[in-house]
C-alpha cells in the first residue's frame, strides 16, 4: 500500500548534515523490531493482521521486512540524499494579456503608426490528460510495501523508457538499497528522494521533490508542470504513505498562463488497485479523474510515525518534473 508498508520518506537535502541523528545499531535496531513485530502479533491477533485492521496487517508486514533488512545484510549509509525544496510564491492573478510599451512622439517629430492592441488570452476551462489508454502504462503493486517501485514503473512507462511489468517493477524494489538513506526515511527503504534517485537512473531525468503549505498550491504547480514538461507527477499521497502519479487534471483556466488557475480535479493512476485499504477504502481504476472531494481525502500533509522531518512535516510533497521532454 505504500512505500514502506503504512509511510515513508522524508529529508533534508541533498550534503544536509545528519549529526546526532545517526541510526542505532544493527543489533538493538533488529531487537526492537522483533520485539514489536511480536507484540503486534500478539496484540492485534493474527485475525487483525490477516484482514488488515487499521492496518495491522501492513504494519506486521513492513516490522518483518524491516527485521530481514537489519538481520541478514548491513545498515545503509546515514548518507546525504536529494533536497525538499520549499515552495514559499504564492500565486497571483496575471494581467489578462501583455502590455504595450508604445509612446506617442515627441511635439515635432513625424507621427508613428502604435502598434495594435495586443489580445487578451481567455480565461477557459481546460482539460488535460496526457495518457489515453492508462491500462497500458499501468503495473499493480505486487508487495503492498511496493507503491514506490510499481509508481516509478508507471511513470517511466508513460515517458517510453520501458514498459510496465512485473520484471521491471521487481528489479526496482531490488535496488531500493542503492539510493535509500536514513535523512530520505527514517526506517529506510523507498522515501521521496530515493525515487527521485530511481528515475534519474532510468532515464527520468529532472524530477524534484517539493514541498507546498497548500493543497492548491501543490495541485496548481503539478499542472503546469505536466503541461509545460509532457511528463507525470508523483503525488504523495495518504500523509506521506502512498504514491499516486498524476497524468492530467482539470481547471478553470490554464495554469500555465494564469497563476490563480484552480484545479478542480486530477487524473491518477494508483498502484494500490484493485485492492482495498482498511484505512482508505478501496482504490479507482488507472486514469480515474479524482474530483476535489478525493483530493482532499487522500492528498493530505505529510505527517509520518516514526520522526520528525523538518522539510516536509505539515506540507504537501510532490514529485514534479522539471524537464521537457518530447
Amino acid at each position: 500500500m505504500s512505500f514502506n508498508g503504512a509511510r515513508d520518506g522524508g529529508g533534508r537535502g541533498r550534503g544536509a548534515s545528519t549529526a546526532g541523528r545517526r541510526p542505532r545499531s544493527r543489533r538493538s535496531k533488529a531487537l526492537r523490531l522483533i520485539l514489536a513485530a511480536v507484540l503486534i502479533g500478539g496484540v492485534a491477533g493474527l485475525g487483525a493482521i490477516a484482514t488488515n485492521t487499521f492496518g495491522a496487517g501492513n504494519l506486521y508486514d513492513r516490522l518483518l521486512a524491516k527485521i530481514d533488512r537489519f538481520i541478514v545484510g548491513a545498515p545503509p549509509p546515514d548518507r546525504s540524499t536529494l533536497p525538499t525544496v520549499d515552495i514559499t510564491d504564492p500565486p497571483e492573478t496575471p494581467s489578462p494579456g501583455p502590455t504595450s510599451t508604445y509612446a506617442p512622439p515627441a511635439s515635432g517629430q513625424p507621427a508613428v503608426t502604435p502598434p495594435p492592441t495586443p489580445t487578451p488570452i481567455p480565461r477557459v476551462a481546460v482539460d488535460v490528460n496526457m495518457v489515453s489508454n492508462p491500462k497500458s502504462v499501468f503495473i499493480h503493486e505486487i508487495k503492498n510495501v511496493w507503491c514506490a517501485p510499481a509508481g516509478i514503473s508507471i511513470v517511466l512507462a508513460i515517458l517510453g523508457h520501458g514498459g510496465a511489468t512485473e520484471a521491471r517493477e521487481r528489479e526496482i524494489a531490488g535496488r531500493v538499497h542503492e539510493w535509500e538513506t536514513y535523512a530520505d526515511s527514517h526506517i529506510y527503504g523507498w522515501g521521496p528522494a530515493a525515487i527521485a534517485s530511481a528515475l534519474d537512473a532510468y532515464g527520468a531525468k529532472g524530477y524534484q521533490i517539493r514541498a507546498y503549505k497548500s493543497r492548491a498550491d501543490a495541485l496548481r504547480d503539478s499542472a503546469k508542470a505536466i503541461s509545460t514538461t509532457h511528463s507525470p507527477v508523483i503525488l504523495i499521497a495518504w500523509k506521506g504513505a502512498h504514491t499516486w502519479v498524476m497524468s492530467g487534471y482539470r481547471a478553470d483556466a490554464d495554469p500555465t498562463v494564469f497563476r490563480d488557475a484552480n484545479i478542480s480535479g486530477t487524473y491518477i493512476l494508483d498502484p494500490w488497485y484493485p485492492s482495498i485499504s482498511s484505512i482508505w477504502g478501496p482504490s479507482d481504476p488507472p486514469g480515474t479523474f479524482q474530483d476535489a472531494s478525493e483530493m482532499v481525502r487522500n492528498f493530505l500533509p505529510w505527517k509520518q510515525p516514526d520522526g520528525r522531518y523538518p522539510d516536509r512535516d505539515g506540507k504537501f510533497i510532490v514529485l514534479v518534473p522539471t524537464i521537457r521532454v518530447g
